[in-house]
């Protein structure tokens, strides 16, 4: 094989979830051999990146051998970590036990959240930060994106319960921006980045798609459901009553919020096609409208 017919190696951790899926269809998009990484390769999802040529390998968080195995010779990993149904504790050493295993690989893509790095005091983004603090220290090149807000969050049976009775429920001012991002775009920039590692080698870059009112999304929710969607300002006090995590992240999107620069992005690099929220929101199903 010679050097230009090379295709680089890139490993995807959490290949068979919203995030690592999206990351593994454009990094397959754009040319690279993919090994999707995965607990579950006998699952639908690992089929179907089967089906797009990527190549499917078992691989366990906490299994450090399995890790191992999966790593050896790639080029790249896009690597992530999951808070919820774990401690965050539990998810700062599984990440860093990941990124241990991957100490001979070339670029490491990790995606951390927006504002993690500065001491927001939200459980899950003090994790990530644990986490972005290692690699850092690692002796391996790497980049850190911080995504905004997710986009995909209002697709769950949670927001859809809502918008079974008209209603767009969060937790947040009605007028109080907030930056969003679909994993879409979270996979794709992760993509552009794995192509040009050196460009973006130490770098830690917070993203985003779109910024929004909570008004403005029950609009666009209108839009795409052909029938009025009001905002509700849910008590925060619901939420810290099943998660104080999650609790600690909305004061902090209230009080504080995300500041990403959604403009410059989409000038600089175009090529991620960022996606509006109302342009998502049309490209998808809405059972709940």
């Amino acid at each position: 094989m010679t050097k230009e017919s090379y295709r680089p190696v890139v490993a995807v951790a959490g290949a068979t979830g919203t995030q690592g899926g999206a990351a593994a269809r454009s990094l397959l998009d754009q040319g690279f051999r993919v090994r999707a990484l995965t607990r579950t390769p006998g699952s639908a999802a690992a089929h179907a990146l089967r089906a797009l040529g990527a190549e499917v390998h078992a691989a366990d968080f906490d299994d450090r051998t399995s890790l191992e195995a999966a790593l050896r010779g790639a080029d790249g990993l896009f690597a992530m970590s999951t808070p919820f149904g774990s401690h965050p504790d539990t998810e700062a050493r599984q990440g860093i036990d990941l990124l241990e295993a991957a100490r001979g690989v070339g670029h490491i893509v990790f995606t951390s959240a927006a504002h993690a790095d500065r001491g927001t005091g939200i459980p899950h983004f003090e994790s990530k930060y644990r986490i972005e603090r290692h690699l850092r220290g690692l002796g391996v090149p790497w980049t850190i994106l911080g995504p905004a807000a997710f986009m995909d969050n209002y697709t769950v049976e949670w927001s859809l319960e809502g918008l079974r009775e008209g209603r767009f429920v969060l937790p947040m001012p009605p007028d109080r921006p907030l930056t969003l991002i679909p994993s879409r775009d979270i996979g794709a920039f992760a993509a552009h980045v794995l192509a040009r590692p050196q460009e973006f080698a130490g770098r830690r870059i917070d993203i985003a798609s779109d910024e929004l009112t909570c008004r403005e999304i029950a609009d666009a929710l209108t839009g795409v459901c052909g029938r009025p969607i009001v905002f509700e300002r849910l008590p925060v006090a619901h939420v810290e009553a099943f998660s104080a995590d999650l609790a600690a992240m909305f004061r902090y999107f209230t009080e504080v919020g995300l500041d990403v620069d959604v403009e410059a992005l989409r000038r600089d690099f175009p090529e991620t096609g960022w996606q509006r929220f109302a342009t998502w929101a049309a490209e998808r199903t809405w059972p709940a409208c």
